[in-house]
């Protein structure tokens, strides 16, 4: 949806990235309080569980801004359907660094773009840490088609880490994206999502589609929930989220 300047425009929640930044001197914080993942088939079920997935957003300059994000916990557990036999593992996960520079926003209305590099530091360890370093580069793009709905899209291009944790590999795709503004204060997104990993272990093309919906009570805060669905065979089966964001 289209912002004004100063209007809290947190990343959460949804596929894609927006656009905006915070303004300098800014910060914003953001909490996925707990997210929820299943995957999977005719010999076993994997449930992932998250909680403390922190974003911090600070306002270097105009259109400028850093951001620090980090999973504080994860915990995967794998039932063997045949066996009955159930690992689990917990885990902190990686860290991450990113810099999103906007290129072209021309307030409400209009066509807007912006550039978001950013590296992956491996502070954590399997299966919730990816095991290296990675690094990848984001596109967020979005454009107002009226007054209450917007198209948005986010395409990218990885160095993905290896699914065995050592080196790296292409990885890319996009979102797509419509956004709806549902009154002053709440707002919802539909979402598309191709991802395609060429891991040397095999390469997959991960579909998803998600939906979320946020709601704003005041100009510094707002809650959110989101799902997204797997629609082939690589992609996870479901996915379940919800967290806040706040503006200092």
């Amino acid at each position: 949806m289209a912002e004004e300047a100063d209007d809290l425009c947190p990343d959460r929640p949804g596929l894609g990235t927006p656009t905006c930044t915070v303004p300098p001197g800014g910060i914003v914080g953001e909490l996925g309080i707990a997210a929820w993942e299943r995957d999977g088939d005719a010999i076993s079920r994997t449930d992932t569980i998250m909680a403390g997935e922190m974003l911090l957003r600070l306002g270097l300059a105009e259109g400028l801004e850093a951001q620090v994000g980090w999973d504080a916990y994860g915990h995967v557990r794998t039932r063997d359907l045949e066996s009955g036999t159930t690992d689990r593992i917990a885990r902190v996960g990686d860290l991450t660094l990113a810099l999103r520079h906007t290129l072209h926003d021309p307030g409400e209305r209009g066509f807007s773009m912006a550039v978001m590099p950013y590296a992956t530091l491996p502070t954590g360890r399997m299966p919730i840490g990816a095991g290296d370093w990675g690094a990848g580069l984001l596109l967020p793009l979005a454009l107002t088609l009226t007054e209450n709905v917007s198209l948005s899209a986010t395409p990218q291009i990885d160095a993905a880490v290896d699914s065995d944790g050592s080196g790296r590999h292409l990885a890319f795709g996009s979102v797509l994206g419509l956004d709806f503004a549902l009154g002053n204060r709440l707002g919802a997104a539909t979402e598309i999502s191709l991802y395609r990993d060429r891991d040397p272990e095999g390469h997959d093309t991960i579909i998803l589609a998600g939906f979320s919906a946020a709601w704003q009570p005041n100009d510094a805060m707002q809650f959110d929930l989101g799902v997204n669905i797997g629609l082939n065979s690589a992609s996870p089966d479901s996915q379940v989220y919800f967290g806040i964001a706040r503006r200092f």
